[in-house]
């Protein structure tokens, strides 16, 4: 059984082998200046490629970070080398977690043997491990995508979800979830989906940028609100990190999860759509979790 989680130790005993392709998954959003790939340039793991997050979507699509199709992302990742008996190993330098969201995708469209760099590069670095601005040479891989819809959710799964026994988990800050800071899309209402219930992803993982383990990521859902015995769908701004949940629901072994693709960018853009502000309210409608 493939683990959700490596160490940095295990990365580096492995680094060579010819099954293992390593992938920087960092993505940042544009206000904050930082470039993924010029960050990747300047160093990375040896023998890791860059993902390229920021064009890993469907271009065609009206709102940030839409899932590409199985056609696109099957061509992006075997430029990469990824091929049918690959070990992915994604990891980030970003304070989205984003490798997240590259496990996200691969597991979306078909791929079984993925795994995410605990810690990431951050880590990685903090422990004196090599690094190089060496590129690994062209490679051909022979991955085939097989998309599996029910990960995703689209607007009007969503909206048919309200009242009923799927809970939706939002990951975006508790100012933006509550309204009280602005969104920093232009022209987009504040607040939340009508039940939802908020766990901002830097809740799930300890001081040095680990994951928390299993006992402790389920105490951060239950504090939120959530029944991790009902199905979840998760949201965020754009799907980035909803797919930190996602994840987190994976290693509590969860399999009722899916992921709203265009999240708060699509519903807050909406003027039509059911909008709540403030904190979320236990026993609400839509998502509350079960207490008694």
């Amino acid at each position: 059984m493939t683990q959700l989680l490596v160490s940095t130790a295990w990365l580096a005993e492995r680094l060579g082998s010819a099954d293992l392709v390593v992938l920087d998954a960092s993505y940042h959003l544009a206000p904050t200046g930082r470039d993924a790939a010029a960050e990747f340039a300047a160093g990375h793991v040896p023998g890791a490629r860059f993902l390229n997050l920021a064009s890993l979507n469907d271009p065609s699509a009206p709102f940030d970070n839409t899932v590409p199709t199985a056609e696109q992302f099957q061509q992006h990742v075997r430029a990469l080398g990824v091929s049918e008996g690959s070990h992915v190993v994604l990891y980030d330098d970003s304070p989205l977690r984003s490798a997240a969201r590259g496990w996200f995708l691969f597991t979306l469209f078909g791929a079984r043997n993925v795994s995410i760099l605990d810690g990431g590069l951050a880590k990685w670095k903090a422990e004196g491990r090599p690094e190089t601005r060496a590129m690994a040479e062209p490679a051909s891989g022979d991955f085939t995508a097989s998309f599996r819809p029910e990960l995703l959710r689209d607007k009007q799964a969503v909206l048919a979800s309200l009242g009923g026994e799927q809970q939706i988990v939002d990951a975006r800050g508790a100012g933006r979830f509550t309204a009280d800071e602005p969104e920093p899309r232009p022209g987009m209402a504040s607040g939340h989906i009508p039940g939802a219930r908020n766990l901002p992803i830097g809740m799930l993982y300890e001081a040095d940028g680990t994951m928390k383990d299993a006992a402790g990521i389920e105490a951060e859902f239950v504090a939120a609100g959530v029944d991790v015995e009902r199905p979840v769908i998760t949201s965020c701004g754009s799907g980035v990190t909803a797919a930190v949940l996602s994840l987190a629901l994976a290693r509590l072994g969860k399999r009722d999860v899916a992921l709203y693709d265009g999240s708060w960018s699509e519903w807050g853009s909406d003027p039509d759509t059911p909008k709540a502000t403030g904190p979320a309210k236990f026993g609400e409608q839509g998502g509350a979790a079960r207490l008694d």
